[in-house]
C-alpha cells in the first residue's frame, strides 16, 4: 500500500494541477483580444481628444481640425466593421497604422503655421 501511495499520489497531484491550469490557458486568448480592442478604441478616442484640444488652443485651424476629424470618423467606421467579427492581428495593425498616420498629420498641421489643410 505504501508503494501505491508513493507512485500514484504524485501523479494525481500533477493531474489535478494540470486540470486547474488548462482552463486558464484557454481563457487567456480572449482577454488578450479584448485588450487589443480597448487599446485601439482608446487610441482613436485619444486622437479625437488631441484634435479637439489643438483646435481649442488654436494651434490648428478649424478647417484643419475638420479634415482630421473626418479621418478619425473613417477610422471609427472601419473599426466598427472590423470589430463585428472580432479583430484579427492584421486588422489591428491596419487600424493602428491609420491612427498613427492621423497622429502624424496632426503633428504636421500643428507645426506648419499656414492655417490650411495639407
Amino acid at each position: 500500500m505504501r508503494k501505491f501511495t508513493k507512485a500514484v499520489a504524485p501523479a494525481l497531484i500533477a493531474a489535478m494541477g494540470l486540470a486547474a491550469v488548462v482552463p486558464g490557458i484557454a481563457e487567456a486568448a480572449p482577454r488578450h483580444q479584448a485588450a487589443r480592442h480597448y487599446d485601439i478604441r482608446s487610441d482613436i478616442n485619444g486622437l479625437r481628444a488631441n484634435i479637439d484640444r489643438a483646435a481649442a488652443r488654436r494651434t490648428i485651424s478649424q478647417r484643419e481640425a475638420t479634415g482630421l476629424r473626418r479621418d478619425v470618423v473613417n477610422i471609427q467606421r472601419t473599426y466598427g466593421q472590423y470589430a463585428r467579427g472580432g479583430l484579427s492581428a492584421q486588422e489591428t495593425r491596419v487600424l493602428g497604422a491609420r491612427v498613427n498616420a492621423v497622429y502624424a498629420k496632426l503633428r504636421m498641421e500643428r507645426h506648419d503655421y499656414d492655417r490650411r489643410r495639407g
